[in-house]
């Protein structure tokens, strides 16, 4: 497991809240395609994409389950129907982790962070959810080759 230690730079996004079983994701994800598309905000092509979990999905009961779809922007979200919102990722240090593969397999790279290297460093955790930066898009990348970079915030 290759580790980064990086200073994140603060980013503004436009996020769409899902909330509800992890299964149900998928449509979340469709509707900010959809406000992605229709907006105009943050196009794909030159706007970096986040995920936030605010919890583990094999852990966390499917009714309490929030996961953040987030797109990168410059300017004030508009008023919309999707329930879009402009949040900030705060800047700071982190510890990274790239994962090749499925999303559904990510926790196979996040769990040994946790489990083996934070109790081994002199690192302590920040009080802010670990983010995604999907570096690939789907379907132009089969989800077995998808890269994404996992961000844990660090003290």
């Amino acid at each position: 497991m290759l580790v980064r230690i990086v200073d994140f730079a603060e980013v503004r996004v436009a996020a769409l809240e899902h909330r509800g079983s992890p299964a149900q994701l998928d449509e979340s994800v469709r509707q900010f395609i959809q406000w992605r598309m229709g907006s105009g905000q943050s196009p794909v092509c030159a706007s970096r994409t986040f995920g936030i979990p605010y919890g583990d999905p094999d852990t966390t009961p499917a009714e309490d389950y929030r996961f953040d779809i987030c797109g990168e922007i410059e300017e004030a979200v508009a008023p919309n129907d999707y329930r879009g919102r402009e949040l900030i990722i705060p800047g700071g240090r982190c510890v990274v982790v790239s994962h090749i593969g499925s999303p559904d397999h990510i926790g196979e790279s996040i769990n040994p962070i946790y489990r083996d290297w934070l109790p081994d460093s002199i690192e302590e955790l920040r009080d802010h959810p670990l983010f995604f930066h999907y570096l690939s898009v789907f379907p132009e990348t089969p989800l077995d080759e998808w890269h994404t970079d996992i961000y844990i915030p660090l003290q």
